[in-house]
């Protein structure tokens, strides 16, 4: 039975395939791809994310610029996994600050739990 680590590793490895083949059909992730593959797949996980003061498209023009390296204005699988790596660090320094008071799932404090609600059908966790 796989982990919650290797669902979530797959996962991020089917969803940049999905996303990297539309158009044209290459192996990179376009701005407009990635912009769509961020907003379609991890939404509210960016809303809690984003730095205050800044909106969503600017965060993902953000990351975006960070992680295209050689600056070809595409991303590469290894770039792309560069994205969810900073999205990640900046969600867990969001989750160690105060309360920001955003919708039903406010981040912040140490008030935080690092399971998210599910089990992926492992049964209880020991």
């Amino acid at each position: 039975m796989k982990t919650d680590l290797e669902l979530a590793l797959e996962c991020a490895i089917n969803i940049y395939h999905q996303y990297a083949i539309k158009n044209p059909r290459d192996d990179f992730l376009s701005k407009p791809e990635f912009t769509q593959l961020l907003k379609e797949t991890a939404k509210t996980f960016l809303t809690r994310t984003v730095p205050p003061k800044m909106s969503i498209d600017d965060y993902i023009n953000q990351l975006f610029a960070k992680a295209d390296k050689n600056h070809d204005g595409r991303l590469k699988f290894t770039e792309f996994l560069t994205t969810l790596n900073l999205a990640a660090i900046d969600a867990h320094k969001r989750s160690h600050e105060p309360t920001r008071g955003h919708g039903p799932h406010p981040v912040g404090g140490h008030d935080h739990g690092h399971d998210h609600g599910h089990d992926h059908g492992h049964g209880p966790r020991n």
